[in-house]
C-alpha cells in the first residue's frame, strides 16, 4: 500500500523484486488501488476500509476463478502502512485472518507514531497546529489531534491499543518486519518509523554505524546498529568546520534556489490543500452515508477485542524537514498541552532517563510513549537504512521511481527478500 499522494505505481519496484523472486503459481500480487492520490487525504480509517474491501473481493474473486488464497503477507510504505494496519484489524475482526495464514507484516518509511514534530513551547504550537490543518482528516491523524469516533482519543493512540482488534490482528502475523530511514527523510523521522523514543542519527558525524554484513554502507546491524564516537578535538573541529564550509558553498545554488521556489510552492501548496480538504470532506460525506460504493455498516463493528468478543507534497515536506526536534530533560518540563496528555503520565519520569545513558529522550507526547510501549510489545524485527545518494531518503527506501539515485533502495529490498520474507 502506497502512502500519502500515493498511487500503485510507487510500489512497482517492491512487485518486480516479489515476482523475480516468487512464481505467479506461488504468490499472487495486489497492488491496492482504491485509496490512491488525493483519496489519500480521507483519513486512515476510510483508506483502511477501502483495503479491506479490495482484500476481500480479491480473494472472493481469486477463489471463483478457481484458485485458494492459503497466506496472506501485507506491506505498507509510508502512510500505507498505518491503513494497513486499520485494515488488518478488519480483516481479523472479520474472521478473514482465520481463513488465511497471516505470514509477513512490512511497513517502509512508516509513521507508527504520527509525524508529529518532537517540538516544544511556541514552535510545537505553530508547526504541530498547522501541519494538521493542510492535509484533511489525514493531517489531524497524522498529527495525533484528531478524536476518534467517541473514544475521546487520537487515532493512532486506538491503533495501538492492547485491547483493540487491531493489534489483535497485527500479533497474527508470523512475521513484523519495519524499515527506517535514519537521516535525509523529510516526510517521516527516524524516531516515528524505528518506533523508539530516542533518535541517535540526528548527526552522523557523531556515531559509527555497523552494517549488515552483505549490505554495507545501506542495512545498519539490527542487534548493534550504532556506537556514539568521542567528542573531536580542536584538530578535527577544525576539519569539520571547513568541511561544514565547504558543503554550504556547495549547496549553495540548491538554496538559493529553494529561496525563490519555495514561497511561491507554499503558496500553491496551501491553496491546493483547501481544495483537496474540501473535496476530501464530501467524499468522506458520501461515505459516511453509504453513497460511496462501500455499505460502511459492514465495517463499523466494535474497536475494542474485549467488546467484539462480547457482541504538494514536496513543499510540505521541505516544511517538515526544517523543524529540529526537541528533547526531555524532567517531567516538570513537558508541555502540558491537554490534547496530547490524553492516555496517562505517570510514566514521563521512566521516559525522562532515555532508552540509552547517552540518548536523550526526545519531546514526544505520551500517548506517543504509550504506542511504543504497545507496539514493541508485539515484537518486530526492526532495520535502519542509511540512503546516501539522494538528498531525500524517503521515496529512496523503496525505489518509488525506477533511476540510478534511488539505486540503493533495491539493496533494502533484496535484504527484506533474503532474509526477512517468508514464503
Amino acid at each position: 500500500m502506497a502512502g500519502l499522494w500515493g498511487n500503485p505505481n510507487h510500489m512497482n519496484q517492491i512487485a518486480k523484486a516479489l515476482r523475480a523472486a516468487h512464481p505467479e503459481d506461488q504468490l499472487h500480487l495486489l497492488l491496492a488501488k482504491r485509496n490512491s492520490g488525493n483519496f489519500t487525504y480521507d483519513g486512515v480509517e476510510l483508506g483502511g476500509e477501502r483495503v479491506c474491501v479490495e482484500i476481500e473481493e480479491e480473494i472472493e474473486s481469486i477463489r471463483k476463478r478457481g484458485g485458494n488464497i492459503t497466506k496472506l503477507s501485507i506491506v505498507g510504505y509510508s502512510l500505507g502502512g498505518l491503513v494497513a494496519r486499520y485494515a488488518i484489524g478488519l480483516l481479523s475482526a472479520k474472521g478473514v485472518l482465520d481463513q488465511v495464514e497471516p505470514v509477513n507484516f512490512t511497513t517502509f518509511a512508516t509513521p507508527h507514531l504520527g509525524v508529529r514534530a518532537a517540538l516544544r513551547g511556541w514552535y510545537d504550537k505553530i508547526w504541530n497546529r498547522l501541519g494538521a490543518r493542510i492535509l484533511s482528516e489525514s493531517g489531524r491523524q497524522l498529527f495525533i489531534v484528531d478524536s476518534f469516533r467517541d473514544t475521546g482519543r487520537p487515532l493512532l493512540s486506538i491503533l495501538a491499543d492492547p485491547d483493540s482488534i487491531f493489534m489483535t490482528g497485527l500479533k497474527k502475523f508470523k512475521r513484523r518486519t519495519l524499515y527506517s530511514n535514519v537521516t535525509n527523510d523529510r516526510t517521516v523521522n527516524h524516531y516515528t518509523s524505528m518506533i523508539t523514543k530516542i533518535d541517535p542519527y540526528v548527526d552522523m558525524t557523531k556515531v559509527k554505524v555497523s552494517y549488515v554484513k552483505g549490505y554495507e554502507d545501506v542495512i545498519l546491524d539490527q542487534t548493534n546498529p550504532f556506537e556514539p564516537l568521542q567528542p573531536a578535538g580542536p584538530k578535527s573541529t577544525m576539519h569539520t568546520v571547513t568541511t561544514d564550509g565547504l558543503s554550504y558553498i556547495k549547496n549553495g545554488p540548491y538554496i538559493l534556489a529553494l529561496s525563490i521556489v519555495l514561497p511561491i510552492g507554499i503558496t500553491a501548496f496551501l491553496l491546493n490543500s483547501v481544495v483537496q480538504t474540501i473535496r476530501s470532506s464530501r467524499r468522506i460525506q458520501l461515505h459516511e452515508t453509504g453513497k460511496a460504493g462501500i455499505q460502511i455498516e459492514k465495517y463499523r463493528m466494535p474497536l475494542w477485542i474485549k467488546e467484539f468478543q462480547g457482541t504538494v507534497e514536496d513543499v510540505y515536506e521541505n516544511l517538515n524537514n526544517s523543524q529540529k526536534q526537541a528533547y526531555l530533560t524532567s517531567p516538570g518540563e513537558i508541555d502540558s498541552d491537554s490534547t496530547l496528555n490524553i492516555v496517562r503520565t505517570d510514566i514521563l519520569d521512566l521516559e525522562c532517563r532515555g532508552a540509552e545513558p547517552h540518548m536523550p529522550t526526545l519531546a514526544l507526547a505520551p500517548c506517543q510513549f504509550d504506542m511504543i510501549t504497545a507496539l514493541d510489545s508485539v515484537g518486530w524485527r526492526k532495520y535502519p537504512v542509511w540512503i546516501h545518494k539522494v538528498r531525500h531518503s524517503h521515496a529512496a527506501i523503496i525505489v518509488r521511481t525506477d533511476k540510478p539515485s534511488f539505486s540503493e533502495g533495491l539493496i533494502v529490498l533484496k535484504h527484506w527478500l533474503d532474509g526477512e520474507f517468508l514464503i
